[in-house]
């Protein structure tokens, strides 16, 4: 069996250094956690990039909230961090009536053609999850979806989870389930010994939540739960 991912957010270079140490295998990188997540400034995706060597899946999201906002922006911005060498990327947005907002995620993964991504926490908060898989499955690049199951995280998501693990492999069901939101460390045995691989956290690592920097000594105990 192959190592479980498990990826980290951080937000500066020192949480980035921390995870590292900690034994991440990924960052997200945002700023603004107020805003859930926001896309950083390219000079601190690059300070990040500088100091470590993990992949970075990067988020495309200029406002809070699941709307697309201005793509024009969006997309000048993907290209911005692009060409400072960002390589990877999170993003997902929906419509005003909670559906996927398929033009455009058309046009941000277009901008970032060739590029692998996650559809982000979106799929949590839509009217219909499964027609959202269906939608963009075969959207160039998508590779994850990083999803709780529910809106309300993981505890209240475990069946929708087991469900869709159930389904992996089929149309809408192949990119890898990240799981994340609301994720507890209680809860990492019983999922994998379901065989979920992949999980994602943010202020479980960090010892006064989100004012404080990741510690290397909370992503070790994560990491060593997981497996390696």
């Amino acid at each position: 069996m192959s190592r479980p991912i498990f990826e980290v957010i951080a937000l500066t270079a020192q949480d980035a250094k921390a995870a590292q140490a900690g034994g991440a295998d990924r960052l997200e990188l945002v700023t603004d956690m107020a805003a859930d997540g926001l896309t950083p400034a390219v000079a601190d995706f690059a300070a990040i990039r500088a100091a470590v060597d993990l992949p970075l899946r990067v988020m495309l999201r200029i406002r809070s909230g699941f709307g697309s906002g201005d793509l024009d922006e969006l997309r000048g911005r993907a290209t911005e961090l692009r060409a400072e060498g960002a390589e990877e990327f999170v993003l997902g947005f929906l419509d005003a009536d909670g559906n996927v907002d398929l033009p455009a995620v058309r046009a941000v993964a277009e901008a970032v053609a060739g590029c692998r991504w996650t559809f982000h926490r979106a799929i949590d908060h839509s009217a219909d999850r499964c027609a959202l898989r269906a939608a963009v499955a075969e959207l160039p690049g998508l590779d994850t979806f990083l999803t709780s199951g529910a809106a309300a995280g993981v505890a209240a998501g475990r069946e929708v989870l087991t469900g869709e693990l159930a389904k992996a492999g089929e149309p809408g069901y192949r990119p890898r389930i990240l799981i994340g939101g609301g994720l507890r460390a209680e809860h990492l045995p019983e999922l994998v010994a379901e065989g979920f691989d992949a999980f994602h956290v943010g202020g479980a690592v960090r010892v006064a939540g989100w004012d404080s920097p990741v510690d290397a000594a909370k992503v070790a105990e994560w990491r060593a739960l997981i497996g390696a």
